[in-house]
């Protein structure tokens, strides 16, 4: 079967990494790192695989507890090369790597725990921030530690609906008390 594509080479293989992980704004797993990178059909998860401890040994990239990021060396040869990356393959890595950070800015904003009360009951606190600080948080008094797990791992896919529900809720014209 013949595949059709751009990634040619090591030194293709090598640049994207490059250009993929000069705009990530945290170390990524190597798996992540071949997903975000996967942006052309010749390139394949074992070139990722060999191509990367080459990067490390080299000093372009570092690895970390967290994962892989790039070092300064490595911000320097994205630099150079970026121009030298497919356009086609160059602007769907930019559109993965941007809602890959996406995602991150998001997750950073909630926050969930729980937490056991003496009687055996638990409560469940979950928070929505924004860059400015705190926009809610919820103390949710639940019969079990059970249930609590359940409330703050639905939490963080519905915040942001869950916030505007309660503002619209709280802000809706039969919502005002009426004045003596």
């Amino acid at each position: 079967m013949e595949y059709h594509g751009f990634i040619n080479d090591m030194l293709d293989v090598k640049i994207l990494i490059l250009f993929v992980t000069d705009r990530l704004l945290h170390p990524v797993r190597l798996q992540t790192l071949y997903e975000l990178c996967m942006q052309d059909d010749k390139l394949s998860y074992f070139s990722v695989v060999e191509a990367v401890p080459e990067m490390v040994e080299a000093g372009q990239l570092s690895e970390t507890e967290d994962g892989f990021v790039i070092t300064e060396k490595g911000r320097e040869l994205a630099l150079i090369t970026k121009d030298s990356l497919a356009f086609p393959v160059a602007q769907r890595a930019a559109r993965a790597v941007e809602r890959f950070n996406q995602g991150l800015r998001r997750d950073s904003f909630i926050r969930t725990e729980v937490l056991e009360q003496p009687r055996g009951d638990a409560l469940a606190v979950m928070r929505l921030d924004d860059e400015m600080g705190n926009l809610i948080t919820i103390e949710y008094a639940c019969p079990s530690p059970r249930q609590a797990a359940l409330l703050t791992r639905a939490f963080p896919a519905r915040a942001e609906k869950l916030y505007r529900l309660i503002t619209e809720t709280l802000t809706a014209k039969d919502a005002e008390p009426e004045q003596p």
